[in-house]
């Protein structure tokens, strides 16, 4: 199960994105660009789709409509009926999917009418044709049918079930190891995975002995290919139950040091996280920036590793990040590259394919960093080092 193609229309930094989404993805572009925006329009469905959550509360979580929809997007036509602020065009989230090797398409616009947020548009198309044309009859005879979504309601998505379903399993992972320190009690909310890993050790304690046991076998296994030094993983929960990760490493003598997770580096947590996740399921992946506190080495190893990642389990995979080391692997097709470029009025999404440079350069195996990094190179970053002046002032 994977997506095929998004497109939106005034969301957050982007006024028109309509781009297709390769089994792995590395999402490229300036800070403040918006890789995390696109990324969350996923999200966004994501939690639209979790029972736990829905329209109201995506939108919430967000700050609102105002902050969603896009500050380049024009105002729209007045005279709208019943509107309680000044008109503007919707918010467009669209994706295209495949589900055992069949279309799917989905697409939400939303407004903010009678002040909350309002499906101005809800469709839906499976494998056989049309299944959801929203405003219906009656939307139209009771408008307040029109503050949820159908991809919410249990009763009302029945017809594209697997739909809503790969909506909800979407998994996203941005892991600080402060929040990895500081184990919690377990959600009594009924909260789902918590992308910055505060939920880490319990999601750990959460399995079955045995499954847990092989589990750090083999993340011991491949962090010992970075940390040499480590000698052993394993679950070691305190005297009240608590949760903790332990790691002995090698010692000129005797057993060797032991340490907990809050004696562990960032880089270790952050790389302990990004295995963790690769190893759980096969529902799609979303990552912010794993390069994060981790040696240029280890960086230059993360495309292969999410390689074998999305072909052992068929999972797709997209990920955000503007490191060199990650991009000069020669293994990146230039199909798998968004690239964002901010302009004075949005930011332009472009996939690398359309790029004649970076074609040539994918075809003589050639890494595409060098290209990538010009690309996206803020336009005056060389003045940074001046900013403070001679005096410091």
């Amino acid at each position: 199960m994977r997506f095929t193609r998004l497109k939106l229309e005034n969301w957050r930094n982007f006024l028109s994105v309509d781009v297709p989404l390769a089994q792995r993805v590395f999402v490229v572009g300036p800070n403040a660009s918006g890789k995390s925006n696109l990324l969350d329009a996923l999200r966004f469905l994501r939690d639209i789709a979790d029972p736990a959550a829905g329209l109201r509360r995506a939108v919430d979580e967000r700050r609102g409509m105002h902050a969603i929809r896009s500050l380049h997007a024009p105002a729209g036509r007045a005279g709208t009926a019943r509107r309680t602020s000044p008109p503007h065009p919707p918010v467009l989230v669209e994706v295209q999917a495949e589900i055992d090797g069949k279309p799917w398409r989905y697409s939400l616009a939303l407004d903010n009418l009678r002040g909350q947020p309002t499906v101005v548009s809800e469709e839906v198309d499976g494998p056989d044709g049309e299944l959801l044309r929203r405003p219906n009859v009656d939307d139209r005879q009771d408008a307040e049918l029109l503050s949820q979504t159908h991809l919410e309601q249990i009763s009302a998505n029945k017809p594209f079930r697997r739909l809503a379903e790969l909506f909800a399993s979407i998994d996203y992972t941005h892991l600080v190891p402060e929040l990895v320190r500081q184990p919690r009690a377990p959600s009594t909310h009924g909260a789902r995975h918590d992308a910055y890993g505060a939920d880490f050790l319990d999601s750990i304690r959460a399995l079955p002995e045995d499954e847990r046991n092989r589990r750090l076998r083999l993340l011991q296994d491949q962090l010992s290919k970075v940390v040499p030094q480590l000698q052993e993983l394993l679950y070691s929960p305190d005297e009240r139950g608590t949760p903790h990760l332990g790691a002995r490493f090698v010692s000129g003598r005797g057993p060797g040091t032991f340490h907990l997770e809050d004696q562990l580096s960032d880089g270790t947590l952050r790389l302990l996280g990004l295995l963790w996740v690769l190893g759980t399921g096969a529902a799609p992946l979303l990552l912010e920036e794993p390069e994060m506190s981790l040696h240029a080495a280890a960086v230059r190893q993360i495309p292969q590793v999410l390689a074998r990642a999305a072909a052992r389990t068929d999972r797709q995979i997209l990920v955000s990040t503007h490191s060199e080391e990650m991009l000069s692997d020669t293994g990146i097709d230039p199909s798998e590259i968004l690239i964002l470029t901010p302009t004075d009025n949005d930011t332009r999404v472009s996939v690398g394919s359309d790029d004649p440079a970076l074609v040539a350069l994918g075809e003589s195996d050639a890494p595409l960093s060098g290209i990538l990094v010009a690309k996206t190179r803020p336009e005056h970053v060389e003045q940074l080092a001046y900013a403070l002046g001679d005096d410091g002032e």
